[in-house]
């Protein structure tokens, strides 16, 4: 037989590393801009044309490269930070397997301007398909200049995948955010179809998380420093009353490189516990310094999971940092001993402290661990707590059982039995058998309507049911049944973060379908110029900060399409919540348009909108 093992061409082995790397046009960005930073430089400019699709160009200020490096850099596994194995394990930069722009070439028409301190002129190179195209000297300023135009050219396929010009851009927005928010020392600016988005001026790192994430953060933040001989670790986390319903304003970094870790995430979570709902999340900004040998950053190609070598340590030192700063800032309770003179007269005041019981408390692992000061390495490390994903709390959707479960009412009462047939659309007849007969209706705790029907009572969730209504009412519109618009006397504007603004842009249209008139009012502004007639006018800017907040959590919870989180997140938004009181004629109103529904029992998300008692069950469990 012949020999039918070869090595691959540099083009195509370019394009299946591109493949690993280069999955959108974020991922291009994250890299030239993580090798700006590498070179030095105090000023990045990135632009953006067609959300990347058509051009991504990094201009930066620093050291730039000779013309051998030039035409060196765009070699498979070329890098100027890693001579031996040795120094694999003390990567103190961000970029350094030395793929990015051997992959980069291999999917785009690359340009090249680059000129360093020592040089006369600078180097000029155009890369097409991984073939240098062109190479000669040109006269430049110092730093360096990469542009990558038509990504994935070449690749039609992966160029078929990429998403709405608005989605991508989300992402790109993204990656910028987590480089600029570690660096902010250097001058960062993006611009995206000749309209600047971000424009970032050297300063404090609170200065940097303000100016990214919005003015609303100025005097909410809680600054967190602690140091150690194993670790350091700073940053800011939010006041309590901060807390969204989505992890968005979340971010952590280790040696200034933003990581995901649903370990670190959680031993913040544990810091907040009983200080902020269940179902929220603080904002926060940490930043961990740690000594390169102590963690792995080469699993995986984007470098934004990482090991650690001792996760415990890590985890225990993190969720006391935080605590430690909310307590010192007076936002945890403290005690005053002032205040309660009963305390004086307690043992431990009042009773003398006897050398059996000094030598006792000195034995103890409590009074170690507070004794050992700035020695992390002596937390201990056999500890009689649970795995950190053990402690989660049960996130089972069944619903809470009431009254004695006995033989003959399982169906009744077994919230999974519930959850698994509230979706599903019933027929005609079993509906009118549910919906409440006569207008009398009682309501509970201003939340749970109680309405009588043929077989016996229902229990009407007003915010559940409230939610399908208005859910059914968005679908029809976005079908073809535009909701009508009530245009403003006095129309409101409302100004957004950057990445709102992004996103907000993107839902415009379909806004408009549900009678949202918006309008672009210059960089981050809009002007809305109309609300839906049905709704009580006044209350708009609101309205779309908490539909965007509410649509971000659905992007992170949920894979849904953009038309749907929208759909659902407006549904939720405008519905009569929980702790409203409604006259009867509401109540009815609210009854009759459920049961007009296509599936009236349950909300978009699977939750029921009502629950039956059935009279003959009632009576079985009154012994009748």
């Amino acid at each position: 037989m012949p020999d039918i093992v070869q090595l691959l061409p540099e083009n195509i082995a370019n394009q299946i590393a591109a493949g690993e790397v280069i999955q959108r046009p974020a991922s291009a960005v994250k890299e030239l801009l993580e090798n700006a930073v590498d070179a030095d430089a105090t000023e990045i400019k990135l632009f953006v044309n067609d959300a990347g699709k058509a051009l991504i160009q990094v201009i930066d200020n620093g050291n730039g490269m000779s013309e051998t490096d030039a035409r060196m850099c765009f070699e498979r596994h070329a890098t100027s930070k890693i001579k031996n194995i040795e120094d694999l394990f003390h990567i103190k930069t961000m970029g350094f397997r030395g793929e990015a722009l051997a992959s980069i070439a291999g999917v785009a028409q690359v340009e090249l301007k680059t000129k360093n301190g020592d040089d006369t002129t600078g180097t000029y190179i155009e890369i097409e398909n991984s073939v240098v195209k062109t190479q000669q000297p040109i006269a430049a300023p110092q730093g360096t200049s990469i542009c990558m135009k038509n990504l994935f050219f070449n690749v039609p396929a992966r160029r078929n995948f990429l998403k709405s010009n608005a989605s991508e851009l989300r992402h790109i927005v993204d990656e910028f955010i987590r480089v600029a928010m570690a660096f902010p020392e250097i001058f960062f600016s993006l611009t995206s179809n000749g309209q600047q988005v971000f424009h970032l001026e050297r300063g404090t790192l609170k200065q940097r998380i303000v100016q990214i994430l919005g003015n609303n953060y100025a005097a909410k933040l809680v600054s967190v420093q602690e140091e150690t001989d194993y670790m350091n670790i700073y940053g800011f986390v939010g006041k309590p009353e901060t807390a969204k319903k989505t992890r968005g304003d979340q971010y952590f970094f280790v040696n200034n490189r933003f990581i995901k870790s649903a370990y670190l995430n959680h031993a913040v979570m544990n810091a907040f516990s009983d200080m902020i709902a269940k179902d929220s999340f603080p904002m926060y900004a940490l930043f961990i310094d740690l000594d390169p040998s102590r963690l792995d950053i080469n699993v995986h190609p984007t470098k934004q999971e990482i090991k650690f070598e001792d996760e415990k340590i890590i985890y225990a030192f993190v969720q006391s940092a935080v605590k430690h700063a909310l307590a010192q800032f007076s936002v945890t309770p403290t005690l005053d001993f002032d205040l309660d003179v009963s305390i004086h007269q307690s043992d431990a005041v009042s009773k003398p402290f006897t050398d059996d019981k000094r030598s006792a408390a000195a034995s103890s692992s409590l009074y170690k661990t507070f004794t050992q000061k700035h020695q992390a390495h002596f937390i201990e490390s056999k500890s009689d707590l649970q795995h950190w994903d053990q402690q989660l709390p049960d996130t089972s959707d069944k619903l809470p059982v009431t009254g004695n479960q006995t033989a003959g009412n399982e169906d009744f009462f077994d919230g999974k039995k519930i959850k698994e047939t509230a979706c599903s659309p019933e027929p005609v007849q079993k509906k009118e058998d549910k919906k409440p007969t006569g207008n009398n209706f009682v309501q509970l705790h201003n939340s749970i309507i109680i309405a009588e029907n043929r077989n016996g009572f229902i229990a009407i969730h007003q915010q559940n049911a409230h939610e399908r209504i208005l859910y059914e009412k968005f679908v029809n519109a976005i079908k073809g049944k535009p909701i009508a618009t009530q245009r403003s006397l006095f129309p409101v504007t409302i100004e957004l973060v950057p990445a709102d603004t992004v996103l907000l842009n993107e839902l415009l249209d379909d806004l408009k379908l549900l009678g949202y008139l918006i309008e672009p009012f210059g960089s981050n502004t809009f002007v809305i110029q109309g609300s839906p007639a049905d709704i009580i006018q006044g209350n708009e800017r609101a309205t779309i900060e908490k539909m965007l907040d509410q649509y971000k959590h659905y992007s992170t919870e949920l894979k849904f399409n953009k038309r749907e989180k929208l759909l659902r997140s407006m549904a939720w938004q405008q519905s009569v919540k929980t702790g409203t009181s409604l006259d009867q004629k509401e109540i009815i109103s609210l009854i009759n348009d459920l049961f007009e529904c296509e599936t009236p029992n349950c909300t978009p998300n699977g939750k029921p909108s009502y629950l039956e008692f059935k009279k003959d069950e009632l009576d079985k469990m009154f012994g009748r």
